[in-house]
């Protein structure tokens, strides 16, 4: 499997594993950047990053020692609609410290709202969840 199969395959959920994985980067780099400015969103950005990098990558689950009751958590997102009601959560929240006033963090709130709108798309269009082969998932091939 390839990448350009993964990018081919009309899979949302794949496509909101991998703006999941943007909005990550976005959320600790913004944070770091907007820190001064909002220092509680920062945090709570870096947080919300640390709970989707372990939702979306498997390979850190096998990595990092976790706990079964952190395990149990996790199982509920194997399910698109839950992961897309936590994307959605997760925006609102970054959408919340615009209230503060205007920041970087609206890009990540777009990011996660966007992952949030394909994983929902995913699950009203009866696609089983798949996740990257890149990053110690499934992929698509046990899908199709």
């Amino acid at each position: 499997m390839t990448c350009f199969s993964e990018i081919t395959s009309m899979n949302f959920s794949l496509y909101g594993q991998w703006m999941g994985l943007v909005s990550v980067v976005l959320l600790i780099v913004l944070g770091i950047v907007g820190f001064l400015g909002h220092v509680v969103f920062s945090i709570v950005g870096w947080v919300i990053a640390l709970l989707v990098a372990f939702v979306e990558i498997p390979f850190c689950t096998r990595l990092c020692p976790t706990s079964p009751k952190f395990d149990s958590f996790l199982s509920y997102f194997e399910n698109s609609w839950f992961r897309a009601i936590m994307y959605i959560v997760f925006a609102v929240v970054m959408f919340l410290s615009n209230l503060l006033g205007a920041s970087s963090l609206i890009a990540c709130g777009v990011t996660l709202l966007l992952s949030g709108l394909c994983y929902m798309a995913a699950a009203a269009m009866g696609q089983s969840f798949a996740s990257s082969k890149f990053l110690g998932g499934t992929g698509v091939d046990n899908v199709v």
